[in-house]
């Protein structure tokens, strides 16, 4: 059983550091600006298991065009306790804090090519992939950024509106063709075998990812680079063209996760 709190003295935010360097594998936020942060409109939450921290949550204001919003900026757990639904647990007590702080959106951002994150962040907490950021953080060498451009999708929450409050019906792939064709290799990576032209004239688009980049990074690095670069022309020219990715639906037996592009008008935000 996990509890989680909010975390507003220096030595509990101070905790959260080793989470940092365990996971990422870098140099920790400093503290000053994060204990500042967190009594300035932002937000740190701790998980704990036994009473020891296995995870936290960092956010922090944000601010554009006379209205203000919370910048989800880290979410972090121990190797241990990746696979426990912990991440969800984390977000979801971000959003009811959240919404006694008086916020409407969450803003975060992450690696489109990440099915794991796509999963949770699209499908299980209903935000959605709102615009595609190219190299949004440049060249990065900690262990899961490096060696390839830091493309981000820019994910808006919108924690008060109907499209997460009350949830319609997703869509069933059974009624649409993917815009891409995938096979595996002999070493099980799904590879892109066929395109078909993005002709803008539907309401909805359906685009595969492969499953486990990671792995392909390390054992086929010129694949992915192909998924890094096909992916970001797919899906800016979607973003660009009033598209948002708004579900992903898991493929176990193609090891690809599909992303679902609506038209953002037909989003209840």
């Amino acid at each position: 059983m996990f509890q989680i709190k909010r975390l507003e003295e220096i030595g509990e935010i101070e905790s959260i550091q080793q989470i940092e360097k365990e996971v990422w594998n870098m140099s920790p936020i400093p503290i000053h600006q994060t204990y500042t942060a967190s009594h300035n409109g932002g937000l740190i939450l701790g998980a704990f298991h036994e009473n020891q921290l296995i995870g936290f949550q960092y956010s922090f204001p944000g601010f554009m065009d006379g209205k203000s919003y919370l910048c989800s900026h880290m979410l972090g757990v121990l190797p241990t306790y990746q696979k426990s639904g912990l991440g969800k647990k984390l977000k979801e007590a971000q959003r009811d804090y959240a919404l006694e702080m008086g916020y409407s959106l969450i803003v975060w951002t992450f690696d489109p090519l990440e099915s794991v994150n796509a999963y949770l962040n699209l499908h299980k907490l209903k935000g959605i992939g709102a615009s595609y950021i190219e190299n949004h953080y440049g060249e990065m060498t900690d262990s899961l950024n490096k060696g390839l451009p830091t493309d981000r999708f820019l994910v808006e929450w919108w924690i008060r509106s109907d499209h997460v409050c009350k949830p319609t019906s997703r869509v069933d792939l059974k009624g649409y063709k993917p815009l891409v064709e995938t096979k595996l290799d002999n070493f099980g990576f799904p590879t892109i075998s066929r395109e078909f032209e993005i002709n803008l004239t539907e309401d909805i688009y359906v685009i595969p990812i492969a499953e486990d980049f990671q792995q392909i990074k390390n054992k086929q690095p010129e694949l992915a680079k192909e998924w890094r670069y096909k992916t970001r022309n797919w899906f800016q020219t979607l973003c660009e063209n009033g598209f948002a990715a708004s579900d992903v639906i898991r493929n176990p037996e193609g090891r690809v996760s599909y992303y679902i592009f609506e038209k953002r008008r037909n989003l209840s935000l």
